[in-house]
């Protein structure tokens, strides 16, 4: 057999024949095969097989180095790292400096490398695929850099070092005091200006930044408390329309018999010391808000026809205030209006230390004098020097608003009686208050120590008494609980047994000769020592607190409880009222009343 291969012909001829000479004496088979033509030359495959030769070693070490050393880690040549972010032609030359090292540096004799061209390849494959894979590495990087053409460096190790290093300069120009004379830029363009042309060191820069934020707070904080005085004076002041309205009453009390008209009717006076019916005593010079009050309490009332009104006001205020339940009966419940002028008892020499307090130099400086004179702003905070302000309110050296402590001689047949804050509107029926058991208390108030509002109801005898004083730390804890002034229920009874007023009165004593520095707020705190003892806990929902300068008091919780008290400036009849609080006071209003329309009360 016989195998024949012909390339040219593109086939393969398989022949056999007989042992014998001659050709026709054998047989002679022919098998030919042929081949399919080639779609791919040698040269390609040869091709082919050199690039795989040159490609599989980087891809092994490329991957070797992934895996071994972490996508964000170049740390096996670490001499490119300081210069991958750079320009492509800085990365190239270098790569081409140590490429030409590599192939020129072995330890092998010339010989041998010219027998093993490939040699050292190894180690060029290592370096080329680190350098390409950090530089690919840091590819997407530069391009959002290009696109948004940042100048910093999102290297982390570089960002994190800058940082490090401005806030060392942060924290010494913060134990340094900013120099009178450096000049500070009033706006943030300017200082971006300034950083452009002056070319400032880091710590210039920091120093411009701490006097503008320093200058900053100070404006903000002076126009804080600039705020805090016009509330102030705004709280302070009497609106026109409610002065409109007692000038008015006023003159029709002298023009107009009904108006002068005996409160209560002769008919009912043995009322007004029946025990049997509700009573509740107002002291007030402000006409309006007790139309509110006494409205608000017989609208509320199941059994209006129980209640008794004693409304007490001042000399001047007596006419108008006498005028307005005259001609605005409150059927069925009696109303009585009495002065202080005309209280037998409030003489000189039953009250000479009210009398004191009224003429005392010091307490006028303090309540009408300059609030802001002497007054360490940079040690005071915002709400310390709204309390301090509130606390010089005018009204807590009037007659008025120590009148409660008198209540005892002044109503001498009354067994109980709930007093009211000119301030307050009821929302619902106060009958229930009158069977509460005091448990031989005299005082039954809402504590202030506790509760959901943490501003309003966290008020304990530390918040208002100063225990820097030895007096006060002597004889007080600071952490007893106060109550709130505004809706009591009071055994009179009781009272009579004790010495609170006596007691009222010699801490006032106190007060005058330590020059007003043993407590801080009006009226309140000489009661709270005065009834120290003699308090009795009433559930809160009776007595809601706050709404005087809470403004982000719950309007669900404000509809829930039986008396709103409308304490602090923000007076619901005062332009600075809260305008989502008001509506719970002006419901009251009787707009269609004549003086009410003709003063244009609240419009």
């Amino acid at each position: 057999m016989q195998l024949h291969f012909s390339p040219s012909m593109r086939s393969i001829t398989i022949s056999s024949s007989s042992n014998g000479g001659n050709g026709n004496g054998g047989v002679g088979d022919l098998m030919k095969i042929k081949v399919a033509a080639r779609h791919i030359s040698y040269r390609t495959l040869f091709h082919t097989i050199l690039i795989l030769a040159f490609l599989l070693p980087f891809v092994f070490i490329l991957t070797a180095l992934v895996t071994l050393e972490g996508v964000n880690k170049c740390s096996t040549f670490d001499s490119y790292e300081p210069i991958y972010n750079r320009q492509p032609e800085v990365v190239l030359k270098k790569l081409l400096i140590d490429v030409n090292r590599v192939s020129t540096s072995t330890n092998e004799p010339e010989s041998s490398r010219r027998a093993d061209p490939f040699a050292n390849l190894h180690v060029l494959y290592g370096l080329i695929s680190c350098v390409c894979m950090c530089m690919f590495k840091a590819l997407p990087w530069r391009l959002f850099r290009t696109t948004v053409g940042a100048k910093a460096s999102w290297r982390t190790d570089d960002s994190g070092r800058l940082v490090k290093d401005f806030v060392k300069v942060l924290n010494q120009v913060n134990s340094e005091k900013v120099p009178d004379n450096v000049k500070l830029p009033d706006s943030f363009s300017q200082l971006v200006s300034e950083m452009k042309n002056n070319k400032y060191s880091a710590k210039e820069f920091a120093l411009i930044l701490k006097g503008m934020m320093e200058r900053s707070e100070r404006e903000i904080r002076e126009s804080k408390f600039a705020e805090l005085m016009n509330k102030h004076f705004a709280a302070s002041a009497i609106p026109k329309s409610i002065h409109c309205l007692s000038l008015r009453l006023t003159d029709e009390y002298s023009s107009n018999a009904h108006a002068r008209r005996q409160l209560p009717s002769p008919e009912l006076l043995p009322l007004l010391s029946d025990n049997s019916y509700h009573h509740f005593v107002l002291s007030t010079d402000n006409i309006l808000a007790a139309s509110v009050v006494v409205t608000s309490a017989v609208q509320s009332s199941l059994i209006p026809e129980k209640i008794i009104f004693h409304v007490i006001t001042d000399k001047k205020t007596y006419a108008g205030m006498h005028s307005w339940f005259a001609l605005n009966p409150m059927y069925p419940a009696i109303v009585e209006v009495k002065g202080i002028h005309q209280f037998d008892w409030l003489t000189r020499e039953n009250v000479p230390v009210l009398e004191a307090v009224e003429n005392h130099n010091g307490i006028r400086d303090y309540y009408h004098g300059n609030h802001i004179a002497g007054a360490n702003l940079s040690d005071t905070t915002p709400r310390t020097f709204a309390s301090k302000l509130q606390a010089r309110s005018p009204k807590y050296i009037s007659l008025l608003n120590h009148l409660r402590i008198y209540l005892p001689e002044l109503f001498p047949n009354l067994d109980k009686v709930v007093f009211l804050d000119d301030d307050v509107v009821i929302q619902r029926d106060l009958t229930p208050l009158w069977e509460i058991d005091l448990n031989g208390k005299v005082n039954g108030a809402v504590e202030t120590c506790k509760g959901e509002d943490e501003w309003v109801m966290s008020k304990r005898f530390k918040n208002y008494f100063n225990f820097s004083h030895p007096l006060i730390s002597k004889n007080l804890n600071p952490d007893e609980c106060a109550w709130a002034y505004g809706m009591n229920i009071f055994d009179l009874r009781a009272w009579r047994k004790t010495n609170i007023r006596d007691t009222y009165h010699s801490w006032l004593k106190e007060n005058l000769k330590s020059n007003l520095t043993l407590w801080k707020l009006g009226t309140l705190p000489p009661a709270l020592i005065a009834f120290k003892g003699h308090v009795h806990p009433i559930d809160p929902s009776w007595h809601m607190l706050g709404l005087g300068y809470q403004n982000k008091t719950k309007v669900e919780n404000v509809k829930n409880a039986a008396v709103i008290h409308f304490n602090g400036q923000s007076k619901p009849w005062l332009e600075i009222g809260f305008e989502h609080l008001r509506p719970f006071w002006t419901k009251y209003v009787n707009y269609s009343n004549d003086f009410i329309r003709n003063c244009h009360v609240l419009e």
